[in-house]
């Protein structure tokens, strides 16, 4: 089936405001004249949830369909990734999910309905669409745009218990934070813009533009999402260390080579690649990674740490001062973020759907769970299907 895609736009213009993303997106207009109900379905009552019903267990229950409040978007959630953080989540980890929740938070479905008042400028129901899980209360859409994760009363859909999230026939999102895909994309893509934001702010924290030489730590999904956005922008020289044969296999199918950590010393393997990099991105976040990514870099270089593997991690400072090296953070991402990352996944699409490796119904979510917790040899994104899977699962 042949696709339409949007064309790409500047992702590092300087004058763009996320103010521009709240004007388009949520700006009111009169309801069309054919929708005198905000529900396409009224009769729904409950809707199917995957429960974190204790540490190590998903379980499928009925909850009652949320309440759509003025400004909200009721959304049909169609597709639902698997974090790792939802992994970390699933196992008690890493503290930063709580028993009774429902998580998810990478995610794509259609528009079912408005809560009361006026429609959301650009927004239909039955478009196909992604959110922003990174929620802010009003007063803090100004002084936060463009950092919006840096709002200290930030909601995060997916991590706030208080919430239900998107593993999920239904969610209910603020339109503020609803996005549309573009035409022609596909709905199962719109779940790769979650962790292709993450990787698109990580690069922008970390400086890449103007360096030739980047080194990415981890080839899981979001290291998967930081090569893709690396090779769209153009980075002349990328590399990876996985350890996974699987992970290593698709990347290298992105045109990237690929070192295998275990194999050997990773500065030296490096070295037969031209030696340390101008930037490394961690996308593992433990110890032994963030050892290994000062010492790939070259003096004066850029680490950047977007992996959260561990809540501690233990370093060498003088790979730091003595060399001259910048350590940088990486959380979430703006607003700007999300949106650039949304053009990007739909200007890769042969990219992206290399990225899926599963697609899988909700009755088998708490076994991927377990497997994926177990160490599982799957190379790619996990998807859980909800409205559509009788049509996608695979």
């Amino acid at each position: 089936m042949s696709r339409t895609i949007q064309g790409k736009s500047s992702l590092f213009r300087t004058d763009y405001h996320s103010a521009e993303l709240v004007d388009r997106v949520a700006s009111p207009r009169p309801m069309s004249s054919d929708s005198d109900a905000t529900m396409r379905d009224e009769r729904k009552s409950t809707v199917r949830t995957l429960v974190l019903e204790e540490f190590g267990r998903m379980a499928l229950a009925d909850r009652p369909i949320p309440d759509v409040a003025n400004g909200d978007v009721l959304i049909r959630v169609a597709f639902t990734g698997i974090c790792g953080s939802d992994i970390h989540g699933y196992t008690g980890h890493n503290g930063r999910r709580a028993v009774g929740q429902v998580m998810g938070h990478e995610s794509s479905g259609t528009i079912e309905g408005f809560g009361p008042g006026d429609q959301p400028h650009g927004l239909t129901i039955g478009d196909a669409v992604t959110f922003n899980p990174v929620v802010l209360p009003v007063e803090d859409r100004v002084e936060f745009a463009d950092r919006e994760q840096h709002s200290p009363r930030k909601s995060v859909i997916g991590v706030d218990p208080t919430r239900n999230a998107s593993f999920a026939d239904y969610i209910v999102v603020p339109a503020v934070n609803v996005l549309r895909l573009a035409d022609g994309m596909p709905v199962e893509h719109g779940a790769l813009v979650e962790p292709t934001a993450v990787a698109l702010h990580a690069i922008r924290r970390a400086g890449v533009i103007g360096h030739e030489r980047v080194l990415v730590i981890g080839g899981g999904p979001i290291g998967q999402s930081v090569v893709l956005v690396l090779r769209a922008l153009g980075v002349p020289e990328v590399y990876v260390s996985e350890i996974s044969p699987g992970r290593r296999s698709l990347i290298e199918g992105m045109g990237v080579p690929v070192i295998d950590p275990s194999a050997g010393d990773l500065v030296e393997a490096l070295g037969r690649h031209g030696g340390p990099v101008d930037v490394t991105i961690d996308a593992v976040g433990s110890s032994r990674s963030l050892a290994d990514a000062l010492a790939c870099t070259v003096l004066g270089g850029t680490v950047c740490l977007v992996g959260m593997g561990e809540p501690q991690v233990r370093l060498d400072a003088f790979q730091i001062s003595t060399a001259e090296r910048t350590l940088v953070g990486s959380f979430t991402y703006s607003a700007r973020d999300f949106a650039d990352a949304a053009e990007l996944v739909a200007d890769n699409p042969v990219t992206a759907a290399s990225l899926i490796s599963r697609v899988i119904e909700p009755e088998s979510a708490d076994e991927a769970f377990m497997n994926l917790a177990n160490g599982d040899e799957i190379p790619g994104k996990v998807l859980v299907a909800f409205a559509q899977s009788a049509e996608y699962a695979k």
